[in-house]
């Protein structure tokens, strides 16, 4: 059971899709570094404010000293809300005193792509693993099952395949345990 309800994480909801993917007139994409544990008091204000943002948002699940489990919903990157909009909507999220840094996104292309990478992961309920720390390696995609055509990079961790995602701009990403998946090289 849920403490709170899970809040958006992605305004509009087609942010991430081709209409919305590259800079809209001079909108632009900001990488957003929020005060201490504020990320979802910025997505709560920009929401609000309509300006288009991407956070992404993971279960937790935790288990109390008398035994239930709580499940809660964090931000992956801890810190990071990725906004799109003009310098007035940037000028608007740093009114709202929840915002630490703000940085131009140098390849918004990439950026998006990565975002809706991650989304794809998060929307197929796969347990997933912070990544902290990129490694290099082979490109893949994956071919089947719920993850199917998901791209990302093979890993091992503890002595098991996983299929990284990673977000390029943060140098951070996800993974998730492979399976009974079948993946082929990326070229």
């Amino acid at each position: 059971m849920p403490i709170l309800p899970r809040e958006p994480d992605l305004f509009p909801e087609t942010l991430l899709s081709d209409e919305h993917r590259w800079t809209q007139g001079d909108a632009q994409w900001w990488a957003i570094y929020t005060m201490s544990r504020r990320e979802k008091d910025l997505m709560r204000r920009l929401t609000a404010m309509e300006i288009p943002f991407c956070a992404p948002l993971v279960k937790r699940r935790t288990r109390s000293a008398s035994g239930r489990t709580r499940t809660s919903h964090v931000p992956l990157f801890a810190g990071y809300v990725f906004l799109l909009g003009d310098n007035d909507q940037r000028q608007q999220a740093l009114t709202t005193n929840c915002v630490s840094k703000c940085l131009a996104v140098p390849d918004p292309e990439i950026l998006v792509r990565d975002l809706f990478r991650i989304k794809q992961l998060i929307d197929s309920d796969v347990p997933l693993t912070p990544e902290a720390k990129l490694t290099t390696g082979a490109p893949v995609r994956v071919v089947s099952g719920v993850l199917a055509g998901v791209e990302g990079v093979v890993i091992q961790r503890r002595g098991r395949e996983h299929l990284l995602v990673a977000v390029e701009f943060l140098q951070q990403g996800a993974s998730v345990l492979l399976e009974d998946v079948a993946v082929e090289p990326v070229s």
